[in-house]
C-alpha cells in the first residue's frame, strides 16, 4: 500500500499541526526553521506549539468543522498525538493529504485493532483477549495468564486506562478501575529492559532508522533514554525488522515509534506504535544530522 507519491511540497508551503503540544512545538519550530508556514489546531489556542505557530486555531479534536477549516489553509496536515477520531482526519483528507492517514489512525488508536494488526502479520507481541464486559474476564484470563494487565482500547498513554490483576478475584475490580471500558487484557511481561525503535518512512517508501534509545520510566513517564542501547547486532537487526514492517504495512508517512520490551530470555515483543514523533527521539535534537522533528517534516512534505 505504498502512499501516493507527488511532487514534494517545498518551503513556503504551509504545514498543518493537530495537536499542539510539546512535539507539535518542536515539530514547528523545526518546520519554521525551513521555511515552512505552520497552522496548528488544539484545544489550546494559546498552548505549547500555537505560540510559535503562523496560525491557531482553538478547538477540541473532535471538531471536525475546525479541521476543515484547518486543511482550507494547509498544503498537507499531520498530527502530533493518535488521539484525533479517524472520522475526523477522513474529512480533513477530503480537502488535503494528512499524513499519517486516516487508515493508520483507525488501526492504531484502538488498542484492539493495533493488537489485531499485529497478529495478522505474525509480528511478536504479548498475548491479548478482548474484553468487553466482566461476563468476558474469565475467558480472556484463562487465554492471557496471571498476572495480567486491563487497558482501555482507547484514550490510554502514559499508564492511564490501566489496572493489574494477580489472582482471579481482582479482575473484576481492575475493570471497574480502568471505567469498565471496553478493553484488552494483555500479559503483564517482567520484562528486562524497554526499547524504541524510531523509524522514518518517506511517501516513496524509503525507510531510515535513528540509534535505537533504551528507556527507564518512573511514574509511567519516560525519564532517560540511553542511546545507542547496548544490544546484540542481531537484535537491533530484529527490532528494525519489526519496526520497518510495521511502518510498510501501515503505509505510514513521517516518523513512527515502536514501543518493544525486551525479555529476558532475549525476545522482542510489541508494546505499542506511536505513528508521530517520540519522547524517546527528543536526543536527535543535537545528536542527530536531522533531528527525528525535521526528518517528519520532510517525510510528510514529501
Amino acid at each position: 500500500s505504498s502512499p501516493n507519491v507527488t511532487a514534494p511540497l517545498l518551503p513556503g508551503a504551509t504545514l498543518g499541526i493537530v495537536g499542539g503540544g510539546q512535539l507539535g512545538r518542536m515539530m514547528a519550530l523545526e518546520a519554521r526553521r525551513m521555511g515552512y508556514r505552520v497552522a496548528v489546531l488544539d484545544p489550546d489556542p494559546a498552548g505549547p506549539a500555537a505560540q510559535v505557530a503562523d496560525m491557531a486555531i482553538g478547538a477540541r479534536f473532535d471538531d471536525a468543522d475546525a479541521a476543515r477549516q484547518l486543511a482550507r489553509h494547509c498544503q498537507v496536515v499531520t498530527l502530533d498525538l493518535e488521539h484525533v477520531p479517524a472520522a475526523v482526519v477522513r474529512e480533513v483528507e477530503r480537502i488535503c493529504p494528512v499524513r499519517p492517514s486516516a487508515s493508520v489512525m483507525a488501526t492504531v488508536q484502538d488498542r484492539l485493532v493495533q493488537r489485531q494488526f499485529l497478529a495478522r502479520y505474525g509480528l511478536p507481541q504479548v498475548r491479548f483477549a478482548p474484553v468487553g464486559a466482566p461476563s468476558d474476564l474469565p475467558n480472556a484470563a484463562r487465554t492471557v495468564g496471571f498476572p495480567c494487565v486491563l487497558k482501555t482500547r482507547t484514550q490510554g498513554y502514559d499508564g492511564k486506562g490501566q489496572a493489574r490483576a494477580t489472582v482471579p478475584g481482582e479482575l473484576e475490580e481492575a475493570f471497574a478501575a480502568i471505567g469498565a471500558r471496553p478493553a484488552v487484557m494483555e500479559e503483564f511481561v517482567d520484562f528486562e529492559r524497554e526499547i524504541s525503535v524510531l523509524v522514518a518512512r518517506a511517501t516513496t517508501g524509503e525507510i531510515a532508522f535513528y540509534p535505537i534509545p533504551e528507556n527507564l520510566h518512573r511514574r509511567h513517564i519516560l525519564f532517560l533514554s540511553r542511546v545507542p542501547a547496548a544490544l546484540p547486532d542481531s537484535t537491533v537487526r530484529e527490532a528494525h525488522e519489526i519496526g520497518a514492517a510495521i511502518a510498510e504495512h501501515l503505509g505510514h508517512v513521517g516518523m513512527l515509534a515502536v514501543e518493544l520490551f525486551l525479555t529476558k530470555d532475549g525476545r522482542l515483543l510489541v508494546n505499542e506504535i506511536a505513528p508521530r514523533t517520540h519522547n524517546s527521539g527528543h536526543y536527535t535534537f543535537g545528536a542527530s544530522a536531522t533531528s527525528q522533528f525535521e526528518q517528519h517534516v520532510r517525510a510528510v512534505c514529501g
